[in-house]
């Protein structure tokens, strides 16, 4: 009798241990990489998409993050989503043109005249058309996400005229839209991934580099920067993307739970985007930032200097597109 309660206690002990097992082969990694700290607003969307995902799936995905470039460029990370080694990221708009030429439309300068624009240009079919076209290319985009408005800031000098940048050396993303326009503007923009930059500017490499105040605010570039212009040159987006091959392994039920989890994840990273327009910019004073912002006259100026820009964009871009989104209510 003993030796048959202890056999079927062992075998109870396998067959917990086999399930425990199976339970642990049957969840799913999901790789997520991106260019900020955890606590950015690319991190606080990568958590909320973690949250919503496992929640609506029991936890069949286990989500691995990848912050602060700890996969590579962002170029790397989505070549990565396309040959299958990476299966998701939140990505700024700086090499989405890269792959689809089209995306790079929503980085012309001047173009939005607000937040609320640019979020229901995205939200509607303008956004979603251009989303679609990823999958063309191994990739499958869920959700325009957000930076916020591009500002410059530098070691140099305040800016307040666009003669204020002549040959400043400053770091854009690897983007032709804002190399135009900067090579237009009179500066030397230096095309850079993101994991060079604060080195650069602290070797004096690069004089200065435009990002929103999310960025800017987050990664502490007032250590490293003494001036800041708000210019709001320049709308940025990110994008919510997914492996295309990982993509189609999904079940309809998955994939629903993926699209639910993208747009929770942005509605928390435009939050975080709306709590660092308000305070930001006295966080950065308070750290010792010179800061002036642009006049509308100051604005006007640096909008005519870059108008032989948009001659350069229509050859690119049709015309009809770009007249349609500045035309958005």
């Amino acid at each position: 009798m003993t030796m048959f309660i202890r056999g079927s206690a062992m075998l109870a002990i396998t067959a917990a241990l086999q399930i425990a097992g199976t339970a642990a082969s049957a969840q799913t990694e999901v790789k997520i990489g991106y260019a900020l700290s955890p606590t950015s607003h690319y991190g606080v969307a990568a958590k909320k998409w973690q949250e919503v995902v496992e929640a609506e799936t029991d936890g069949k995905f286990a989500f691995k993050h990848f912050p602060s470039s700890g996969l590579g460029g962002e170029r790397e990370v989505i070549e990565g989503l396309q040959i299958g080694t990476v299966e998701a990221t939140v990505v700024s708009s700086g090499t989405l043109s890269n792959f689809v030429a089209e995306a790079g439309v929503f980085d012309i300068p001047f173009m939005f005249r607000d937040l609320g624009h640019a979020r229901r240009v995205l939200d509607g079919p303008i956004g979603d058309e251009i989303l679609a076209k990823f999958d063309d290319v191994g990739l499958h985009a869920l959700a325009w996400g957000e930076q916020g408005f591009r500002h410059i800031t530098n070691n140099r000098n305040p800016i307040h005229t666009p003669a204020d940048m002549a040959g400043m050396k400053l770091r854009t993303m690897e983007n032709p839209v804002h190399l135009e326009a900067f090579t237009v503007l009179g500066a030397a923009p230096t095309p850079m991934a993101w994991p060079e930059v604060v080195s650069s500017l602290q070797q004096g490499v690069i004089d200065g580099q435009e990002n929103p105040l999310s960025v800017i605010v987050s990664v502490k570039l007032d250590e490293v920067q003494k001036y800041l212009t708000l210019s709001g040159h320049v709308y940025s987006p990110a994008m919510l993307l997914v492996s295309k091959p990982f993509w189609e392994g999904l079940s309809d039920e998955d994939k629903a739970a993926f699209e639910k989890g993208a747009t929770e994840a942005v509605i928390a990273m435009r939050g975080y985007v709306d709590d660092v327009e308000a305070s930001g910019v006295e966080t950065l004073r308070e750290r010792g930032m010179e800061i002036n912002a642009l006049t509308p006259e100051e604005k006007a100026e640096f909008l005519k200097a870059v108008a032989p820009a948009y001659e350069e964009y229509y050859k690119t871009y049709d015309k009809a597109l770009i007249d349609n989104i500045i035309a958005t209510e």
